[in-house]
């Protein structure tokens, strides 16, 4: 039977955050961020098995420290990274395997992801082939080049894509296989399957659903938790 197959990827330095440990691995709460994510699709229905992908070096180290401790039900399969993020997504793509027929990649540093946005990323990619979460801009956007405006988007027209992106897995693994061959790196996966001239539906995402990358990322996290009683803190 084929499977969803949830690829979580956190292989990044976190250069941002400045010293001390990764972005996935500060806490949120009492728990690291990365534990927050694991713990959504690890309880979603919707996931079958998880592909973990992390920097070569802290495998045996987050197998204890990020895995072990905690309740997971689900396999949780660990992946090295690559040097870019297109790299370690299909480093985790090939692990998802030959049983997976539906690949939900997200971020490790969005642990406010809703269980409802996955399932209908994973719905929608079963319905068109690619499927995306984002969110529409609020301010105006200015194209600027040599601190001069060049013009003025339509915001009507302009949405912040988020993670999951959710695909079907034969589609995302040709858009990647093509991306390598060219050397395109893209900045996110959908950008990939868009360039084999494929359409890629969006659902309106989360404005809660916030990437982990500073260390005020953290304090906006913590004060929508507190909010939303989102996630535990105990």
């Amino acid at each position: 039977m084929k499977k969803v197959v949830a690829v979580i990827v956190a292989a990044g330095e976190g250069v941002r955050m400045g010293d001390g440990p990764r972005k996935q691995y500060r806490n949120l709460g009492t728990r690291p961020v990365l534990v927050h994510t694991l713990s959504v699709f690890d309880k979603n229905p919707e996931i079958d098995r998880i592909v973990l992908v992390l920097p070569e070096s802290d495998h045996s180290f987050r197998q204890e420290k990020i895995i072990d401790p905690f309740d997971f039900k689900k396999n949780i399969q660990l992946v090295s990274g690559g040097a870019v993020r297109r790299e370690s997504v299909y480093n985790g793509l090939k692990a998802a395997g030959d049983d997976c027929d539906t690949v939900v990649i997200h971020d490790g540093v969005r642990p406010l992801v809703s269980s409802r946005l996955i399932a209908e990323s994973v719905a929608g990619a079963k319905k068109y082939g690619a499927c995306i979460a984002a969110v529409p801009v609020k301010d105006t956007l200015k194209v600027v080049k040599d601190n001069a405006i060049q013009k003025t988007l339509s915001r009507d027209q302009v949405w912040m894509a988020q993670t999951p992106q959710t695909f079907q897995y034969d589609l995302i693994m040709r858009a990647h296989e093509a991306a390598r061959k060219e050397q395109f790196k893209g900045t996110d996966d959908a950008a990939l399957v868009e360039r084999l001239g494929i359409e890629v539906h969006v659902i309106e995402g989360d404005p809660g659903n916030i990437k982990i990358t500073a260390p005020e990322d953290l304090k906006v996290a913590e004060a929508i938790t507190y909010k939303t009683k989102k996630l535990s803190f105990s």
